[in-house]
């Protein structure tokens, strides 16, 4: 690999006389080029201010002979360089799994691929090295780009009558003969078919696109301009056939909703996306009605390889490529369990405060065993283990009893509030409308957080004392001792303990069971698990054909809430021992579980802690529940946002609204008064 010397920036007149006084205008002589781009390009990109290369223009103008050798050159340096593999390999997904991809074009990053000398991958590989490169240059005139051709007398891709047999144009038409091969492989997968069962019986567009281009091809080697009319009706036919390819792609995302979906089948289903938008870029490089068409083409592919090159290892637009679809479908299941969440009535709103102390209740009793089961002589894994089972136990049984943990709500409303903003932005109803509604919902949701913390609190606190009264008081058990009782009551307190810290990393883990919760009900959608369990031939015989329906639909309904709650316990209970063993203060606080921690300090100490340690606790408590509620759904909003191509700054407006309703009503952010 020809390495390059780093320099200042050359002036043109000295970057032009070295290049001059070489003499070498050879194919393997780069560092011209290297020097010309690196000279034009800019320290920061600024859109409003574009490169412009009038500088050049004006100079090649004055100086005919170094025109004409740079002319000379460039047609050296670019003359039959193979180009295919940019066309179909550059930017698009290689493998249909997901985290071989990432971790192949993280080390693509680090130690760049070089293909061979002769292609037109390693001179842009050479040349255009840096990933922003094509952001600059496409912002450039092209009527400075259009004079720049003029100027160097430079052919365009579709070569003369001589040559046009060896022309570029044969490199676009083996791209687009190999993409197309690829889809239609590709496109028959059984995976990729039941995704588009209103295909099933319909001829494949993909094949018939296949065909048509044949056809097309064979006609094009024939025209003296490697090229035919737009207005040809093979021509027309392979762009209407080419839409038609795209309507399936979209049906099958679209289906998602529907079926579910996999990484696999969405990283295949994108990987035939991408191929399609390929082919949609080329196919119009084979038409031509005019010497213009042929110079525009020209100058519209060489920007284009410069892109697909220059980023066919971004990283972060295939994580949001891929990952888009599956999280609007998980997404799309938490937002239906958020509505649930938020209470409209005063008859819902009473219903959610008595679920909330159901779930007070239970909490109160996993307060007492998680203390209990410290006092347990095992190693930091046993206790791990230990307290995952008593979280993870106690969740589940808190889900089905259909009680409520308050900071569960904000994972699943998030979404649901997002929903209802790609509702109000797809409709015809109006900004101010929008976000008077939204500003409505808002306040729906802000007093079912508020009163499901209060349920939960008010009933922790006494159960936990009552418990502690009754085994330690009464029974005589030694459950929270002195030290103990200090150690509860310091880790409630937000300025002397990390309290705050360990309230986000809860709200993290919230956070994380709504996207487990979303996941496992989008692959039970997807791999039919309903059916194969009420079909199932010996569960059909062994709990009757009605018993396997019901349990079938049970695992429908309940275990994505099941399994999300176990791994918050297993989150919840592992967190602190985790941080043992890498040397890292790490440890959960959760409002519910704090009021039942201060309960059973402030017992262990006789109550007698005092009026500050018990006014540092009474404000962490709520410290706590707000940092709980804040992460979680922060990160469920922005995830929701995302899986829905949402602007950010559309919130900008929506919670200005919920600014001005709260001024306007503030009380009912707290009860279920009557909205106007």
């Amino acid at each position: 690999m020809q390495v390059f010397r780093r320099t200042k920036k050359k002036k043109l007149d000295e970057l032009f006389d070295s290049f001059y006084n070489e003499v070498d205008y050879s194919a393997n002589n780069l560092q011209f080029l290297v020097d010309l781009v690196a000279h034009f390009r800019p320290e920061k990109i600024d859109k409003e201010n574009p490169v412009s290369i009038r500088s050049l223009l004006d100079y090649l103008e004055e100086h005919a002979v170094r025109r004409y050798a740079m002319s000379v050159y460039i047609r050296n340096v670019f003359q039959n360089r193979k180009f295919t593999a940019i066309l179909t390999d550059s930017g698009i997904i290689r493998d249909a799994y997901f985290i071989r991809e990432v971790r192949e074009r993280l080390a693509s990053k680090i130690l760049p691929e070089q293909p061979e000398p002769d292609t037109l991958q390693f001179l842009l590989n050479q040349v255009f090295y840096k990933q922003s490169d094509f952001e600059w240059i496409q912002e450039i005139s092209l009527i400075e780009i259009n004079e720049l051709v003029v100027l160097l007398d430079l052919q365009t891709i579709y070569g003369n009558e001589e040559s046009a047999s060896n022309s570029a144009v044969t490199e676009i038409v083996n791209g687009i003969s190999l993409l197309i091969q690829r889809i239609s492989g590709r496109a028959l997968e059984q995976d990729v078919l039941i995704m588009v069962p209103e295909y099933e019986d319909i001829q494949s567009p993909f094949e018939s696109f296949e065909k048509k281009l044949d056809i097309l091809l064979s006609k094009i080697i024939h025209q003296r301009n490697f090229s035919v009319s737009a207005t040809d009706t093979d021509f027309q036919d392979l762009v209407q056939l080419l839409q038609g390819c795209h309507q399936i792609i979209n049906t099958a995302f679209d289906n998602s909703a529907k079926f579910g979906i996999s990484i696999r089948v969405n990283q295949s289903l994108l990987r035939i996306r991408q191929q399609l938008f390929r082919i949609e870029v080329l196919l119009p490089l084979l038409a031509t009605d005019s010497e213009e068409d042929k110079r525009d083409n020209s100058i519209y592919l060489a920007i284009k390889l410069i892109k697909f090159n220059c980023r066919k290892n971004n990283i972060r637009r295939l994580m949001l490529d891929s990952t888009q679809t599956i999280a609007y479908e998980v997404t799309q299941h938490t937002a239906k369990t958020g509505e649930h969440y938020i209470t409209e009535s005063k008859k819902e709103y009473m219903h959610m405060l008595l679920t909330a102390m159901g779930g007070g209740l239970i909490v109160g009793f996993l307060c007492l065993f998680k203390v209990i089961l410290g006092k347990a002589e095992v190693s930091d894994f046993g206790h791990a283990f230990l307290y995952s089972m008593n979280y993870a136990f106690g969740f589940i049984l808190i889900y089905l009893l259909g009680f409520t943990l308050a900071t569960k709500q904000p994972a699943m409303t998030a979404a649901a509030i997002v929903k209802s903003i790609e509702s109000g932005l797809s409709s015809s109803v109006n900004d101010v409308d929008r976000h008077r509604s939204f500003a409505i919902l808002f306040s729906h949701l802000f007093r079912s957080q508020f009163i499901a913390f209060v349920g939960n609190v008010l009933v922790a606190f006494p159960v936990a004392l009552f418990l502690i009264w009754s085994l330690q008081g009464l029974a005589g058990f030694q459950i929270v001792d002195q030290h103990k009782s200090e150690v509860l009551m310091t880790d409630l307190n937000p300025i002397g303990s990390w309290a705050i810290l360990h309230s986000a990393i809860a709200g993290v883990f919230l956070f994380l069971s709504g996207i487990i919760s979303g996941s496992i009900s989008n692959k039970i959608k997807h791999k039919k698990i309903y059916n194969r369990i009420k079909e199932h031939p010996v569960l059909k015989i062994s709990l009757g054909k009605e018993n396997a329906k019901r349990f079938a639909e049970w695992i429908e309904e309940k275990w994505a809430g099941v399994a999300s709650n176990f791994w918050f316990g297993v989150f919840l209970g592992s967190t602190a021992s985790i941080g043992i063993f890498l040397g890292l203060n790490l440890d959960i606080r959760h409002i519910t579980f704090a009021a039942g921690n201060m309960a059973l300090g402030l017992f262990g100490g006789d109550f007698e802690a005092g009026w500050y340690p018990i006014l540092m606790a009474i404000l962490g408590i709520g410290i706590i529940g707000f940092v709980n509620f804040i992460v979680s759904f922060a990160l469920s909003l922005w995830l929701a946002l995302r899986s829905r191509d949402i602007p950010i700054s559309e919130l900008k407006y929506l919670f200005h609204s919920v600014w001005l309703y709260f001024k306007y009503k503030p009380v009912s952010f707290f009860l279920p008064l009557k909205d106007s």
